[in-house]
């Protein structure tokens, strides 16, 4: 029996990356999953692979930006599931780098509404799912540039540092009410917008392969493994937590 047998889960930016891996784990420990994400053909991909292995999935096209959007996609995976047990908020876009002397308010904003804000969203939606079948698990995806910081990619990294107090907020609030809410930080992990920043920016990319003491990339499904954990009856009293799954990125 898989570690979320009988559960049914939601998943943001499901499409692709990390995202993706996390539905394909869901689905391999025996949750029924909602695959979310704003790309139609990646997203129904995603749900496809997994329903071509026999799972059970749906595609829901979702900007998880929009909160009408947002309701609209808890409200699918209720209807289709009748119940929704777990969730990962995995989804977000970073709309630019550079130093903040020459960054756009803009673009400033944008970072934050895709990368906290709808965090946030999710979050409000899932957990009002959750209080009425009286209990849940919440996975937020945050980033090991929210530890520390990372130079020219500042908006990111403040968006991901609110992801870590929401999280650990919300698990104080709701930890009574039987919802767990944790989140995993990834460090460097190879996936496609990774492999194309390493493109854009090839002076830096063997620094950030060698940034983990395991002097290797990580894997999108060494992510999705920890997801899987937090989100099942074993981490039964972990809640308000961040996980660092980065190959031992913040000790080197």
């Amino acid at each position: 029996m898989g570690l979320l047998q009988g559960k049914a889960g939601l998943v943001t930016g499901g499409g692709v990356g990390i995202g993706r891996a996390i539905c394909e784990a869901f689905s391999r420990e025996g949750a029924k999953v909602l695959v979310a994400d704003f790309n139609a053909e990646t997203g129904e991909a995603t749900a496809e692979a997994i329903r071509q292995s026999g799972g059970d999935a749906v595609f829901c096209k979702a900007d998880v930006s929009d909160e009408a959007a947002v309701k609209a996609m808890v409200d699918k995976a209720l209807e289709s599931f009748g119940r929704l047990d777990i969730a990962c908020n995995s989804a977000a876009l970073s709309r630019g780098s550079g130093p903040i002397h020459k960054f756009e308010r803009e673009v400033f904003d944008q970072t934050l509404e895709m990368c906290l804000t709808n965090a946030w969203l999710c979050m409000k939606y899932e957990i009002t799912a959750m209080l009425e079948q009286g209990g849940g698990s919440i996975v937020n995806i945050s980033s090991n540039s929210s530890l520390r910081g990372q130079a020219n990619n500042t908006a990111y990294a403040a968006a991901k540092g609110g992801v870590n107090i929401l999280t650990k907020s919300s698990a104080a609030e709701y930890g009574g009410e039987g919802i767990r809410i944790n989140a995993v930080s990834p460090g460097v992990i190879r996936t496609p917008g990774v492999e194309q920043y390493f493109k854009e920016q090839p002076e830096i990319a063997e620094g950030l392969k060698r940034a983990a003491a395991m002097n290797r990339l990580g894997e999108p499904n060494e992510i999705a493994e920890a997801v899987v954990f937090l989100c099942s009856d074993r981490a039964s009293f972990i809640t308000g937590q961040l996980l660092s799954v980065d190959g031992g990125g913040a000790v080197k």
